[in-house]
């Protein structure tokens, strides 16, 4: 074979090559686009619904997922402000007390559960470790009449603590914690510190707890998540509508519109109130995203 073909028989083989390359890449990138759409389509359909009135989610000339000629935001919001005496705000305050209060205990649990389970040797600590992960078996919801019966019979129900004391419980994140706490916190760091004269309490204040920052980020955003989204608990426990959360609270107004030609539409408040709700869940994971992403890395490094 002279010089010549074997460059076209080369050229040939980079040319087969590149295109089963680049096919390689089409469909991950199709795949990406189809998830992105999938997820995102909801969330563009809110906000515009949030823009328009009554008239404009059912009449609107530029279909559900476009704006309508009447931009009615502000509108919206101001009849958010006023409505039933403003109680809509009241919701949004009690969802984020519900979902602080929460999220900071069900971290601060988890975190020590999850460090003890991982760094100290007691009697049982496989036991009670298999039990918090036959915990994360039991959906939530089959947990909810139990809670109503016990609150029940303490007489509980209808207070913030029916919602805020079963939220301080958070298998998962003792789970994560402990994991996080095997692979990333040398045990080495730790006796170094103790020969030093460190305490206990001193060499996990100064010494694990920072290292453990990425995992603690990720486990209080997926504790205030849950808490902020907690519907079915709120909704059994609770009767008086200034105890609701937003969750609860925008329910019922769905359940009023729903109710017949005769009740009340007010449709624009429930998609309104919906967009203003996911707005601080947006914001919290803006300025938490880079302590959580870090947390994703460093997980997988071993001392």
């Amino acid at each position: 074979m002279n010089k010549t073909s074997r460059r076209a028989t080369n050229d040939a083989r980079t040319t087969a090559a590149q295109h089963i390359k680049t096919g390689s890449r089409v469909l991950p990138h199709l795949i990406l686009v189809v998830a992105i759409v999938y997820f995102l389509a909801p969330v563009w359909w809110l906000l515009v619904a949030a823009t328009k009135s009554n008239s404009g989610l059912f009449l609107g000339s530029a279909g559900p997922m476009w704006f309508d000629r009447t931009f009615a935001l502000g509108d919206n919001l101001a009849q958010l402000s006023t409505y039933q005496s403003g109680i809509y705000w009241r919701w949004i305050l009690n969802s984020f007390f519900y979902a602080l209060v929460g999220g900071v205990g069900a971290t601060t649990i988890s975190v020590m559960a999850g460090y003890g389970f991982a760094k100290y040797k007691f009697k049982g600590r496989d036991v009670y470790f298999n039990i918090v992960l036959g915990a994360l078996m039991i959906p939530a919801t089959a947990l909810v009449i139990p809670i109503f019966i016990l609150m029940s019979n303490i007489g509980m129900t209808n207070t913030v603590w029916a919602v805020l004391l079963p939220s301080l419980l958070s298998p998962f994140g003792t789970y994560l914690m402990r994991i996080y706490c095997m692979s990333s916190l040398p045990d080495e760091m730790m006796e170094a510190a103790r020969v030093d004269g460190a305490g206990e309490l001193r060499t996990f204040l100064q010494i694990s707890l920072p290292i453990m920052t990425p995992a603690i980020t990720t486990v209080f955003l997926l504790s205030v998540v849950g808490c902020w989204n907690n519907f079915f608990l709120p909704q059994v426990v609770l009767s008086d509508p200034k105890l609701f959360p937003i969750t609860v609270g925008l329910t019922q107004w769905q359940a009023r519109s729903s109710a017949g030609s005769g009740a009340e539409q007010i449709w624009n408040l429930v998609t309104s109130g919906a967009f203003v709700s996911i707005v601080p869940l947006v914001i919290s994971f803006l300025l938490l995203q880079r302590y959580w992403v870090g947390g994703l890395a460093a997980g997988a490094v071993k001392a």
